[in-house]
């Protein structure tokens, strides 16, 4: 795809496929499945019999936070989107502009210095820039996972119908981190699974590896590469991870999330090893991947910095081709929508 094309607003995903019509469960979303350049339509509940014995799912764990909190410079009512927890205490902030429809118009950060008040007697003060929309904030008052669980609401863009309960955020995944971190943004790949489905793929002998990844706050304005963002890959799931690669089964990583994480623990050696931290990495063609043999991921938009992970798996053309059938076919875009899962 080219950054000229742009998605039908139709094809936006409202509201999630189970509040679309009665007696559907997440799994009901359509799956468009890539091998090459060859693009097939199937239903996501049709994953098991898509993947074999002895391949491997990457999972991320991270739970999704209620992440938008109201606040206030002066008498203006802004949002500020609490995006990743530094080591110093610090937290990443977005502030952003309320229009009535999802908090989509981003507000111009700083000065250095700028305070904004915060619910239940709380504030922060912007300290340094971090990139062109957010910003390092001090926090006084509250902590911020006791802030975010009494007063946060999910972040939602205007694309959406209305503002949902945080379990409609929540993967079957999700674990709750002890010291209240997360992802400011669902990692949505993983969201169309159910206990039923994982239940069947584990029958059909398929494994699953958890990793961690805190996602950030994604810009819809510009789809600048991710930041640094905090992840883990334990010792458990980097020996699932290498044992599946040499017994010859594919290790697909659900979402992009999943396979930054992987991607950022292996060696020059092509192996998996523990690791915890910060990463940086930029999965594109020309790093190439390691590890990640296939990607289930949702459809992201034109200029997305995920894209470059998915042309590192399956090439340029393969993805046109995918997402040229996805266009064709009406699929849903974005993090309610349908995925789109690329197999080698």
């Amino acid at each position: 795809m080219t950054p000229a094309v742009r998605i039908p607003e139709e094809l936006s995903a409202r509201v999630p496929v189970e509040q679309r019509e009665p007696g559907l469960d997440r799994d009901a979303v359509r799956m468009l499945v890539s091998r090459g350049v060859e693009a097939a339509h199937h239903t996501f509940r049709e994953l098991p019999r898509l993947l074999r014995a002895g391949d491997l799912l990457v999972v991320n764990t991270s739970a999704t936070l209620a992440a938008a909190v109201d606040g206030w410079i002066g008498h203006a009512r802004v949002v500020v989107h609490f995006s990743t927890r530094g080591d110093d205490g610090r937290w990443a902030v977005e502030l952003r502009e309320p229009d009535g429809r999802g908090t989509t118009r981003a507000r111009a950060g700083g000065p250095a210095g700028t305070q904004v008040c915060l619910p239940g007697g709380g504030g922060l003060v912007l300290e340094e820039p971090l990139s062109g929309r957010l910003w390092w904030a001090r926090v006084a008052g509250p902590d911020v996972p006791g802030l975010l669980r009494e007063h946060g609401r999910p972040i939602r863009y205007a694309y959406t119908e209305r503002d949902q309960p945080l379990s409609v955020y929540q993967t079957v995944f999700a674990v709750p981190s002890p010291d209240g971190s997360g992802s400011a943004e669902m990692p949505s790949a993983a969201r169309p699974f159910t206990a039923r489905l994982v239940a069947e793929l584990v029958s059909r002998g398929v494994q699953f590896a958890t990793v961690t990844l805190h996602t950030g706050v994604a810009s819809a304005e510009v789809h600048e590469p991710p930041y640094p963002e905090r992840f883990a890959v334990p010792e458990a799931s980097a020996r699932l991870i290498n044992a599946a690669k040499a017994g010859g089964g594919r290790v697909v990583a659900v979402g992009t999330t999943a396979g930054r994480a992987v991607e950022s623990a292996v060696g020059a050696d092509g192996v998996v090893r523990a690791r915890a931290g910060w990463t940086d990495l930029v999965v594109t063609p020309q790093r190439g991947v390691r590890v990640v043999d296939g990607l289930l991921t949702g459809l992201h938009e034109p200029e997305a910095s995920h894209l470059l992970m998915l042309e590192a798996v399956a090439g340029r053309e393969a993805i046109e081709q995918g997402y040229d059938a996805a266009l064709q076919g009406r699929y849903l875009w974005h993090e309610f929508g349908d995925v789109h899962l690329v197999l080698p």
